[in-house]
């Protein structure tokens, strides 16, 4: 299942887009039953804006549910489906590693499907001027993301209170692009932000600079380049902001790597210089 592309996966039922239980609990490789036992454990955790379930009239209106099982056997009961709040609270219910990894998959899934759909809202409002607003919110959707395919390296954007799969899928996003070498300036770095840099392609050099590198660092370092080598640390106490260099790609980053999501912050690549020619000023 998780040879699927979750983008086929998100369905547009009642204005917003949603996932079957069925298809989450597939690709968390647990049964259906299981998903929503351990939901109903925790039903305070998922209001009807995280998970609602589907009516029968929805499951024959959006034909992307069967009401058999198999043959001869009807649906007992209908589905759930569960928001973009909602699969992100699911991962406070399923702690296992291969549950985080599929939530962050997902969560950039959302994330890919909603800048789609800010970046182009102009097109859109051209295909309706040209009289095609007959087609259904769902194929409007599946056209949509059809369409997307690797994405290109975000240029800027805003992550408010709370967003931190959001900004944990981005920051993964753009260390696995990266080709030949990563530098990261921030002073208050962890360990957290290692399991992050463990996520580059084989080859890729990483070098820190910190004006606070503590003893904890140092050691977390080093357990790390004995699995996946080629970080380096480096002091430097002259640093305010923090940068992350992808390549030759420069992003200002308005909060520290380790604490992505937990406030509001900003994001945006610097067009008036190269990774190279920062570092040349360092």
């Amino acid at each position: 299942m998780l040879t699927v592309r979750i983008e086929s996966l998100i369905h547009t039922i009642r204005d917003q887009p949603v996932m079957i239980d069925r298809d989450l609990a597939r690709l968390y490789g647990v049964e259906t039953k299981v998903l929503n036992q351990a939901v109903k454990r925790n039903v305070q955790r998922f209001p009807q804006d995280f998970m609602f379930q589907l009516t029968k009239e929805e499951c024959l209106r959006s034909q992307i549910v069967t009401l058999k099982e198999g043959r001869g056997h009807h649906l007992k009961y209908m589905p759930y489906v569960f928001t973009e709040n909602g699969v992100a609270m699911l991962s406070s219910v399923l702690r296992s590693e291969k549950a985080i990894e599929v939530n962050i998959r997902i969560m950039r899934a959302f994330s890919a499907m909603r800048n789609f759909l800010v970046n182009n809202a102009a097109i859109f409002q051209r295909m309706d001027q040209l009289e095609m607003k007959q087609l259904k919110t769902d194929e409007k959707v599946d056209a949509i993301l059809d369409r997307l395919g690797d994405n290109e390296k975000p240029k800027e954007g805003i992550f408010f209170n709370g967003q931190i799969f959001d900004a944990y899928a981005l920051v993964a996003d753009l260390i696995r692009q990266a080709k030949t070498h990563i530098v990261v300036i921030d002073n208050y770095l962890d360990d957290t932000v290692l399991v992050q840099l463990a996520k580059r392609k084989p080859g890729v050099t990483v070098d820190i600079y910190d004006g606070h590198i503590t003893k904890q660092l140092r050691q977390d370092v080093e357990k790390h380049n004995e699995q996946y080598p080629g970080v380096t640390l480096h002091k430097y106490t002259k640093a305010h902001d923090r940068f992350l260099i992808i390549d030759e790609d420069v992003y200002h980053i308005g909060a520290s790597l380790k604490d992505l999501g937990k406030k509001l912050f900003a994001f945006s690549k610097m067009e008036v210089m190269t990774g190279l020619q920062l570092l040349a000023n360092l």
